[in-house]
Formats: structure tokens, C-alpha cells, sequence
């Protein structure tokens, strides 16, 4: 078990050093093509920090465990919304954000959550329903873009070292966050933790530690934008792709625990963090709510071991 721990531990210090390293870059690089910090927040750094969701759920797939998906899907998009949200405004103490998201990107977060509710139902995510998915992402992509306003003040000129921080950054983040996995997976399973349990909290928070460090960092520097919409983006992210891209390889198995309780739970947070956004900052205080509904969320799952 010494092992894991220790691996857990250099990962995360990985993390660390590659989460400065792709938000300078992804920054610098949005700025010199005049790409508004929010738009630069949803899209490239939120869909970098997303990638070892899908990572971890096609490996899921191919070591035929493909109830692992959803758990991995709704439990980072909780860990995303209610830990990530939560440490950002504790440590920043308050989020300003300088722009409405309610005029369009919290209801197409909001739609996701309650699309994918919906949607499974019936404890099967159809092909249909698969290209349904990859269709709002592409539709929410294309709303990102052609909704951005130029930035007119001076923009930074790229230099090749901006384009490999940004490669090397993104791909530590990814290794960061696998051998992260790695190390938390081994150590619970020693434990004799259920696969179930393992997806929605383990593994969830695991392929989340890419937010949790983005977004801190992003707010360390004043880029409030970019936290917020890290979290917006990579949700939308995990909702359709990370749960459409793996069905294509097989039918995925919908566990029913995760129908009952975890699902709804998601869309309850979903909506929370478009409450606590309204009035165009996330406080303190709201960061320490959000925390505690996560906690809440912890000891719900770890009841189901006891029981």
C-alpha cells in the first residue's frame, strides 16, 4: 500500500508543476489570437484537463469494465462543480466573474446534465442518443467560438517555447493525473473497495486533480475566467464526449446505483452552481457549501460499504 501512496504523491507533484505550465501557455496563446480568458477557460484548457476522463473510460471499456464510464462521468462532474468550485473560492476568497454566464454557457451546462438524466433512463445510452451527444458538443464548440468578442489590446506573439510549455504541459497533466489513478485505484482496491465506489469517487476525483490544479492555479493569478470556465467546460466535456466516445466501442453497463443516486445528485449540483452564480461571483462562504455538499456526497457513498 506504501507504494501507492508514494506514487500518488509524485504524481501529484507533477501535477503541480504541469497545470503552471499549460495555463501559461494556453493562455498566451489564446490572448495572441485575441480569444477572450472565459473562452479560453471553456475550450482549450478545459477540454485539456478533461482528457484523462476519457483516457481513464476507454481503458475502461477495453479491460471490459464499462460501468466504470458513467461512475467516472458523474462523479467528476460532482467533484468538479462541488470540490473544485469550492477549494477555488476558499482559497481565492471570492470568484469575480466579469461577465454574464447565464446568457448562454450555464443553460447549455444546465441542458447536458438534464439531457444525460434523461437520456438514461432507461439504463442504456443507444447509438442514437451517442451521436445525439457528440452533436451539442460540436453545436457548444461552435457557440464558443463564433460567440467570442476579439480582445483589441495588445497581443502576445507566440514563440516556440509557448507551443511546447503547452505539449509537455498537457501531456504531464495527462501522466499526472493517470499515474495519480494508478496510485488511488491500487490503494483502494487493496482495501477491497467495490469498482462501483472505486468510478464515482476514486477514480472521479482522480481524473479531476487536472481541474483542481488549473483552476487553483488560475485564481492564484487573478484569472478568475479561466477557473470558472474550466469547470463549465470540462463537464460539458465529460457529459457528452467522455460518455459517447466509449459507447461507440461497446454498450456500456449503467449501474443502477449510480441511476438512483449519483445521476441526480449530479443534475442537483449542476444547478447549485448556476444558483450560486447568479449574482456574478462565488463567495467564500458559497465555497464552503459547496464543499460540504461534496462531503455529504462521500459519506453517501461510503455508506453503501458499511451497508
Amino acid at each position: 500500500m506504501l507504494s501507492f501512496i508514494a506514487i500518488s504523491i509524485a504524481a501529484l507533484a507533477v501535477l503541480l508543476l504541469a497545470s503552471d505550465w499549460f495555463i501559461d501557455s494556453a493562455e498566451k496563446i489564446g490572448l495572441s489570437f485575441g480569444i477572450s480568458p472565459f473562452i479560453i477557460g471553456v475550450t482549450i484548457v478545459a477540454f485539456g484537463t478533461s482528457l484523462p476522463e476519457l483516457a481513464a473510460s476507454i481503458a475502461s471499456v477495453y479491460s471490459e469494465t464499462s460501468e466504470i464510464v458513467i461512475g467516472n462521468v458523474v462523479g467528476s462532474n460532482i467533484t468538479n462543480i462541488l470540490l473544485v468550485l469550492g477549494l477555488t473560492a476558499c482559497v481565492g476568497k471570492e470568484i469575480k466573474l466579469n461577465f454574464d454566464i447565464w446568457n448562454i454557457d450555464m443553460p447549455l451546462l444546465i441542458g447536458s446534465a438534464f439531457l444525460m438524466f434523461f437520456t438514461l433512463q432507461d439504463m442504456y445510452l443507444s447509438f442514437g442518443e451517442a451521436l445525439l451527444y457528440i452533436a451539442a458538443l460540436l453545436g457548444f464548440l461552435l457557440n464558443s467560438v463564433l460567440g467570442n468578442t476579439p480582445d483589441n489590446e495588445e497581443r502576445p506573439k507566440i514563440t516556440g517555447k509557448d507551443l511546447g510549455k503547452l505539449m509537455i504541459g498537457g501531456v504531464m497533466v495527462y501522466l499526472g493525473a493517470e499515474y495519480t489513478i494508478y496510485g488511488i485505484k491500487g490503494f483502494s482496491e487493496a482495501a477491497g473497495i467495490s469498482p462501483e465506489i472505486i468510478s464515482i469517487t476514486f477514480i472521479a476525483l482522480g481524473t479531476s486533480l487536472p481541474e483542481v490544479f488549473v483552476s487553483l492555479s488560475a485564481i492564484k493569478r487573478g484569472k478568475h475566467a479561466i477557473a470558472v470556465g474550466n469547470v463549465l467546460g470540462s463537464n460539458i466535456f465529460n457529459t457528452y464526449a467522455v460518455m459517447a466516445i466509449p459507447s461507440f466501442l461497446c454498450d456500456l453497463k449503467i449501474p443502477e446505483g449510480v441511476i438512483n443516486f449519483g445521476l441526480p445528485f449530479m443534475v442537483a449540483a449542476t444547478i447549485l452552481f448556476g444558483v450560486v452564480t447568479i449574482s456574478r461571483k462565488i463567495s467564500r462562504f458559497e465555497g464552503v457549501l459547496l464543499l460540504i455538499f461534496y462531503a455529504y456526497f462521500l459519506l453517501e457513498q461510503f455508506k453503501t460499504l458499511i451497508d
